[in-house]
């Protein structure tokens, strides 16, 4: 990493922990704590109709900060993964633990749920999928020189493509949990990756400031992004898989148009690094996660924000929408996990 990334990290505070898997390049900045006792918070009570997103629930049981979350195809399941070696499967009706894997030796960074929901990825040392039926661990893949940092399924759930700071993408066979592929072309880390819906494309995100997208049959390249000032942090596709967003050290959101690679829009408003993006399932809204301890919304046909998520008392690394869309969780390096009621938008 170069020294303006090193200096644009410390500068958005973007922490990462230190451990034997991970570069020199990061300071060490895990603080030392008391485990939480397993808690479900109930929010405060929520003023009614005000058409506003709404706290319901605060989910705490990680030890050190939440680093990814993602919903169960169902929508029943929460699964988060955190700085304490950990992932937990939350009850989303009750914000009840139900179970926590272990098995991990460092920070998990990334996790993601099969398509059909009977498995769950997680990203750390390795790349290690999970039986959720029996809690057990099926496969590890190791194939990554460094921490592996973003998991994605493709949407048919037979290929699992994971990045790292060894700058590469690397695709899995699901079943037999061997190496498929490694897509080179970054110059730096690589920290995010996302399946297009129909599961032809991929694209990464880097340290390197670029957004890649892939063929995936051919295993090449097929356009490099370049409008990010500073580092990637995260990628996602639109529901219709026409638009991507991406989220950088920039301090702002772009929009691109995926068949042609040009940006569309850029979307201000956060005042430190945007760790997160993540689409509504209608395509319509955007939530974005940063080193600005907030959650944003925003209308993705006018660019606006549509609202502002605050209750977070540190970096806000992950967001994600329910299948319904009915509710956005996000995970921050304060050790919880927030569930909030999104209202359906009045015409």
């Amino acid at each position: 990493m170069g020294l303006a990334e090193e200096e644009a990290l410390r500068t958005h505070k973007a922490p990462v922990r230190k451990e034997s898997m991970m570069s020199s390049r990061v300071a060490v900045l895990l603080c030392c704590s008391l485990a939480l006792a397993l808690t479900c918070v109930a929010a405060p009570a929520p003023q009614k109709g005000s058409g506003e997103p709404e706290l319901r629930a605060i989910l705490k049981g990680h030890a050190a900060a939440v680093r990814s979350i993602a919903f169960s195809p169902d929508g029943k399941t929460l699964a988060s993964g955190a700085e304490d070696k950990k992932v937990k499967l939350w009850d989303v009706a009750g914000g009840k633990e139900w179970s926590t894997l272990k098995g991990h030796t460092e920070p998990v960074l990334s996790v993601a749920f099969s398509p059909d929901g009977k498995a769950l990825a997680s990203g750390s040392g390795g790349v290690r999928l999970w039986d959720l039926k029996t809690g057990k661990e099926r496969t590890t893949s190791n194939g990554h020189a460094d921490v592996a940092w973003s998991v994605a399924f493709s949407p048919d759930g037979k290929l699992l493509a994971s990045v790292s700071d060894d700058e590469t993408v690397r695709l899995w066979d699901v079943k037999t949990g061997k190496e498929r592929a490694t897509l080179k072309g970054h110059t730096d880390w690589v920290v995010s990756v996302a399946f297009s819906p129909e599961g032809k494309g991929l694209a990464s995100g880097s340290v390197d400031g670029t957004v890649r997208l892939w063929d995936v049959k051919e295993g090449k390249e097929r356009a490099t992004l370049k409008a990010h000032t500073k580092g990637v942090w995260s990628v996602a596709f639109s529901p219709d898989g026409k638009t991507l967003a991406s989220g950088g050290n920039d301090e702002t959101v772009k929009l691109w148009d995926v068949k042609n690679g040009n940006e569309w829009a850029t979307l201000k408003g956060h005042t430190g690094a945007v760790i997160s993006v993540a689409f509504s399932p209608d395509g319509k809204a955007l939530a974005s996660g940063g080193n600005d301890g907030t959650v944003k919304l925003w209308d993705v046909k006018t660019g606006k924000v549509r609202a502002t998520l605050k209750g977070h008392a540190d970096t806000v690394w992950s967001v994600a929408f329910s299948p319904d869309g009915k509710a956005l969780a996000s995970g921050s390096d304060d050790k919880t996990v927030k569930l909030w009621d999104i209202p359906k938008r009045r015409r």
